[in-house]
C-alpha cells in the first residue's frame, strides 16, 4: 500500500501525540453495563480536555472509532463531541474497521495533520461489548410485519395463531459480530488454525495468558497505568481500574478450562483468550504549530502506519502483514523497535505471529522477504500485558495500545516502538511511533 511516504516531492509535517487517556477496562458480566459507549468516551474525554491549555473549539476535528454503536447514540463520534462541550462548529466522526476502528482513528488524524488540513484532532475509540443487542430471528420479525399489516380482527386473529415460541429465542449480536461472514468463522476458531498451522501448543497460549495477567497486575500495583481516568456510574460508584485481572493466574487453574470453540480437542479456551469488555481511550494529536501555540508537550512522533489485507481464515497474522512494510520502509530490523505493542486477541495469536516472522518460509512466500525476520524478544513485547488480562473492547483497543505504547517508550527510555493488530475479516494495522 502507498503511503505518504512515497509521494514525492509531498512536504509532509511532523505530527505528535502530546496527551490522552483511557477508561478502566470494566469486564463485561452477562448484562449491559452501567455505561453506553459514549458515556464511556466522555468519561475519560473530559478530564484529558480540563487540563489542556486551548479551548474545546480550537480542535479541529474529532474521530472516533466504534464497531457497535447503539441506536440512541448513532454516529458516536459527533455525538461525544458535543456531549464533551466542543463548539457545534467542530466535526465529528465515526469509523468503523472493526478491531482496527481506534487505531483508524489515530491514523486519519495523523494524515489530516500531516497534510495540513488541520492542526490539533481528538482521535479515540469507544465500545461498550455488554451493550451488544440481542435481536429477533428474521421469521420474528417477518411475523411482527405481518401481525402490523393485518386489518380486521379475522385477518390479526389467523396472523396471531401463526406465531411459534421459537421465534422469541434470540439471535446473539456478538456471536454473530464475532463471526467472519465471508468464511462463516468466529474468531476463536482462526485462532484454532494458527495454533494448528505454527504448532502452537495448550501449555504455550496458557503459559502466555499468565504472564499477561502478571505483567498487568504488576504494572497496577506500581502505578505504570497512568494513562487511566477514574470513572463514575449513575450512583457514583467509582471504577478506578482494569478490573478483569487475574494477579494469581496460574498454568494449573488455566489447563481445568475446557475449549472454547473446537470441543473436545480445541486448545483455544476463554482463559488464554481476550476477555469481552467496555472502555475507551482518547489521544490528542497536534502539528508543530499547535505545540508551540498552546504549549503542549511533544510525548512521541508518529512516523508512519501501514494497513494490509489477507485471507480471513488467518487473520491473526495481520500484525505479520502490516508492520513488516512499516520495518522494510525505514530500514528497520525487529531489534530496533524497543517496545512493540500486539494487541491480544488470542495468545495462539500472538504467539503465530512471533513464529511466522521467525519462519524464513512464511517470511519469504508470504511477506515476500529473503530470509526470516528473526524472534522478536518477549520482554519487548506488551511489556504492562495486554488483552488477554485486560479486555478488548473491540472499536477501544487499536488506540489503546498506541497510547500505551508512547507511555511504556518514555517510561523505558525512549525510541522507536510499534502498536499492531489483527483485525477481523483478514486485516492486520500497525503504526511506528519514536519517544520524543
Amino acid at each position: 500500500m502507498a503511503s505518504a511516504l512515497d509521494m514525492p516531492g509531498s512536504a509532509r509535517r511532523p505530527v505528535y501525540v502530546v496527551d490522552g487517556a483511557r477508561t478502566p477496562f470494566l469486564k463485561a458480566r452477562g448484562r449491559p453495563g452501567p455505561f453506553s459507549p459514549v458515556d464511556l468516551a466522555v468519561a475519560c474525554g473530559r478530564p484529558l480536555l480540563l487540563r489542556q491549555n486551548f479551548a474545546p473549539d480550537a480542535i479541529d476535528e474529532v474521530i472516533l472509532g466504534c464497531v457497535n454503536p447503539i441506536a440512541d447514540e448513532l454516529n458516536p463520534g459527533r455525538v461525544a463531541a458535543l456531549r464533551l462541550g466542543l463548539d457545534e462548529s467542530v466535526p465529528g466522526w465515526t469509523v468503523q474497521r472493526n478491531c482496527g476502528s481506534g487505531m483508524q482513528s489515530i491514523d486519519a488524524g495523523f494524515r489530516a495533520i500531516e497534510a495540513g488540513r488541520a492542526d490539533l484532532i481528538l482521535a479515540g475509540g469507544t465500545e461498550a461489548m455488554s451493550w451488544t443487542p440481542l435481536f429477533f430471528r428474521h421469521e420474528a420479525a417477518s411475523w411482527f410485519g405481518a401481525l402490523g399489516r393485518s386489518r380486521g380482527p379475522v385477518a390479526r386473529l389467523k396472523t396471531l395463531m401463526g406465531f411459534r415460541f421459537g421465534m422469541l429465542k434470540p439471535v446473539i449480536g456478538l456471536e454473530r459480530g464475532l463471526t467472519d461472514p465471508v468464511v462463516e468463522l468466529n474468531m476463536g476458531q482462526t485462532a484454532e488454525i494458527l495454533g494448528y498451522l505454527f504448532d502452537v501448543t495448550r501449555p504455550d497460549m496458557d503459559r502466555y495468558a499468565v504472564e499477561s495477567h502478571l505483567r498487568l497486575a504488576r504494572a497496577q500495583g506500581a502505578g505504570w497505568l497512568g494513562e487511566i481516568e477514574p470513572i463514575f456510574d449513575r450512583d457514583g460508584a467509582p471504577s478506578d481500574h482494569d478490573d478483569g485481572v487475574r494477579a494469581d493466574s496460574s498454568l494449573e487453574a488455566l489447563a481445568k478450562l475446557k475449549p472454547a470453540f473446537e470441543r473436545p480437542f480445541g486448545k483455544v479456551t476463554a482463559g488464554n483468550s481476550a476477555q469481552i469488555t467496555d472502555g475507551a481511550t482518547w489521544v490528542i494529536l497536534a502539528s508543530d504549530a499547535a505545540v508551540e501555540k498552546y504549549r503542549l508537550v511533544r510525548l512521541a512522533r508518529l512516523i508512519d502506519s501501514e494497513w494490509a489485507g489477507l485471507d480471513p481464515r488467518v487473520m491473526g497474522l495481520g500484525p505479520t502483514r502490516a508492520a513488516t512494510p512499516l520495518l522494510a520502509r525505514h530500514a528497520l530490523s525487529l531489534a530496533d523497535i524497543a517496545v512493540w505493542e500486539i494487541n491480544e486477541a488470542f495468545a495462539a495469536q500472538v504467539l503465530a505471529c512471533l513464529k511466522a516472522w521467525a519462519d524464513e518460509d512464511y517470511c519469504r512466500t508470504v511477506l515476500g522477504i529473503e530470509q526470516a525476520l528473526g524472534l522478536i524478544d518477549q520482554a519487548r513485547l506488551n511489556v504492562d500485558g495486554g488483552a488477554i488480562g485486560l479486555g478488548h473492547p473491540v472499536g477501544t483497543s487499536g488506540a489503546r495500545i498506541v497510547l500505551h505504547l508512547v507511555h511504556a517508550l518514555r517510561r523505558l527510555g525512549g525510541g522507536r516502538g510499534i502498536a499492531t493488530e489483527c483485525i477481523g475479516g483478514g486485516q492486520g494495522g500497525a503504526m511506528l511511533l519514536e519517544a520524543v
